[in-house]
């Protein structure tokens, strides 16, 4: 499926031209139909010649509603550019060819229409002009077809050059990834929210899951039709109405992209490759206020030229672009700048994503080409080198690439080491091996680190080790299998070989508490005589077993008194504090934190006075 879109000067008969062809008057406002002038876009269908059917978008030719213009324009696969022949080139078919040539449409074809009004000799200079104005644009060598509306005349010949042109464009790219740029929002009774667009990169079908950018709105496709006819499948270039469910008409707007949830970025930053519109008397400067126009959406923006301080008419450079609000866009989309009088330049989208640049830097001119190359193993490499540990769907959106074939270009990466693949084998997660080497010196660096501080201790508590590498808890489990000479456990992280253990005169001061704690093995000292390093290395050992409150035993005089109490409570049937106090010949205080240590450890179960078995 492709699209037409008309374009020219107000009033040079551009929806008359669209009804002659298909019978379907696009302007369906009151406004329009009274004044007999097109404000918004309007929509219609035509059968061709060779039965193939196309969809057709009317756009407003008045400079005030040049937004609307803009709003249809970005889908569009072929221009029909509309001149009367008694008018010829005037200003808005000179602003409105320009944004096709920002647009890059490369097929159109132009209706030079009140032919019947004009002699021969002044059709001649009339196609003359516009060959002229053509020349040196993505729609230079486009044919010229006179035609009439009122009379017919012209009308046949100009739907066979149509035909002929459909014929030549390039198959409509499907990478897997369908979204719809919406340009139209209304309600049906019984129905919800409808919205129309062009699915682009992709098919959309009935029932798929959808989420509306900006924004986040999720919903399901109730039903999609193209032409009033009902869908099942919407491919790509198919002007489409798609009937949401889930979603309340008041939260979507023109502009708003609908896609496959996951799969639309949404940014207010950009880098782009700017051209500047030719023939301005004025450059573009740095840190100008324009407004951004992409798809059907627009925000206000300020241009930061990063290569100069101003960018000559018709001139190309490089350049940051910032949004006062967010829009959906993806590398490879183009958009139109414009001030309150004029359109100023156009371009690319280069990255989606970018950082602040330094300005003036050959490096990052060369990465930005980088970005709008056709090597598929140069853009995947630089999208992963951007956002590391990425997985496969957000790489397939930032490369612009489907996922079988991104798999390809993966595989062929990863056989060669610059890639690794890494995590869940169901949602693996992809970076380069030079970031993931950086990741394990960083992280044997921190754990070695560790270990000097706390030789006593089994290793770096994992999540401080991820706090310190800066990863996410899904990220840090794809790395942690790939730190080198760093094993992660369960719950600690040490270098390989590592054995926890005193030097001889820590040893000598564990010896010496440990006899004390023998000695007395239900009254034993505070924990406060010996160093806090050495108790907690002595616990995690099970040298000693802390019941809380400063109460340290030792690990095998507490083994013997659970066995004692054990066969006490199987005895009696229950044991009270006093008489565990009495058992061990110590005092309450100790009888206490024994008990309730073993209530801790689910040994015991109190009740009242008493302590049952659990």
């Amino acid at each position: 499926m492709y699209v037409i879109g008309t374009a020219g000067h107000v009033d040079h008969g551009k929806s008359l031209l669209v009804e002659a062809l298909t019978g379907i008057d696009p302007d369906r406002l009151r406004e329009e139909k009274t004044r007999g002038m097109t404000i918004d876009l309007g929509f219609a269908w035509l059968t061709l010649p060779s039965g193939r059917s196309v969809s057709i978008v009317d756009v407003p030719g008045h400079e005030r509603f040049i937004k609307n213009m803009l709003a249809g324009a970005g889908g569009i696969d072929l221009a029909l550019l509309v001149v009367a022949a008694d008018d010829g080139v005037m200003p808005q078919t000179r602003e409105h060819l320009a944004i096709l040539d920002l647009l890059d449409v490369r097929h159109g074809v132009v209706a030079l229409t009140k032919c019947d009004l004009a002699d021969d000799e002044w059709l001649a200079l009339v196609e003359n002009d516009i060959s002229d104005l053509l020349a040196g644009t993505t729609l230079q060598a486009s044919p010229i077809v006179a035609c009439s509306t009122l009379s017919g005349a012209g009308l046949d010949e100009l739907r066979r050059t149509l035909d002929c042109a459909i014929a030549d464009l390039p198959p409509k790219r499907n990478i897997g990834r369908p979204r719809l740029p919406i340009d139209r929002v209304f309600t049906i009774g019984g129905f919800g929210s409808v919205v129309t667009g062009t699915v682009i990169d992709g098919e959309l079908e009935t029932g798929a899951e959808i989420e509306v950018m900006p924004g986040g709105f999720r919903g399901r496709v109730r039903g999609l039709q193209s032409h009033r006819e009902k869908l099942e499948r919407a491919l790509p270039g198919t002007r489409t109405a798609v009937n949401i469910s889930g979603i309340e008409k008041s939260d979507i707007r023109r502009g708003l992209v609908a896609g496959l949830p996951g799969t639309v970025l949404v940014t207010n930053v950009l880098d782009a490759r700017l051209q500047a519109v030719r023939g301005r008397a004025r450059a573009l400067r740095h840190n100008m206020s324009v407004t951004f126009h992409c798809f059907a959406d627009e925000a206000n923006a300020q241009v930061r030229l990063l290569e100069d301080d101003a960018l000559q008419p018709g001139e190309q450079a490089w350049a940051q672009i910032k949004l006062e609000t967010p829009i959906a866009m993806i590398r490879g989309d183009r958009f139109v700048l414009r001030t309150p009088d004029e359109t100023v330049a156009g371009g690319i989208v280069a990255d989606a994503a970018p950082k602040r640049h330094r300005r003036r830097d050959p490096a990052l001119f060369a990465a930005l080409e980088t970005l709008l190359s056709d090597s598929p193993e140069e853009l995947v490499i630089d999208a992963i080198r951007r956002q590391p540990l990425i997985e496969l769907r957000a790489l397939a959106g930032s490369v612009g690439m489907s996922e079988p074939s991104l798999d390809v270009t993966l595989s062929q990466l990863v056989e060669s080491g610059a890639v690794l693949r890494m995590g869940d084998d169901a949602l693996p997660r992809y970076a380069l091996r030079d970031y993931v080497r950086a990741r394990a010196t960083d992280a044997e660096r921190c754990v070695r680190a560790y270990h000097a501080a706390f030789p006593l201790r089994a290793g770096m508590p994992q999540e401080e080790l991820r706090s310190r590498l800066a990863l996410d808890p899904r990220s840090f489990a794809a790395v942690s299998q790939h730190l080198g000479t760093v094993r992660v456990g369960a719950s600690v992280a040490a270098l390989d070989g590592f054995v926890a253990a005193p030097n001889v005169e820590q040893q000598r001061q564990i010896d010496a508490w440990l006899i004390m704690l023998r000695a007395s093995p239900a009254s034993p000292p505070a924990d406060g005589a010996i160093d806090g390093a050495l108790l907690a290395y002595l616990i995690e050992k099970g040298k000693v077993v802390d019941a809380g409150n400063g109460i340290v035993f030792a690990g095998d005089a507490f083994g013997d008194m659970v066995s004692r109490v054990r066969l006490q409570i199987e005895h009696a049937g229950s044991i009270t504090l006093a008489e565990t106090r009495d058992l061990f010949g110590t005092t309450r205080k100790y009888a206490q934190a024994l008990l309730e240590h073993l209530d801790r450890l689910g040994i015991t179960r109190r009740s009242g006075d008493e302590r049952t078995l659990r």
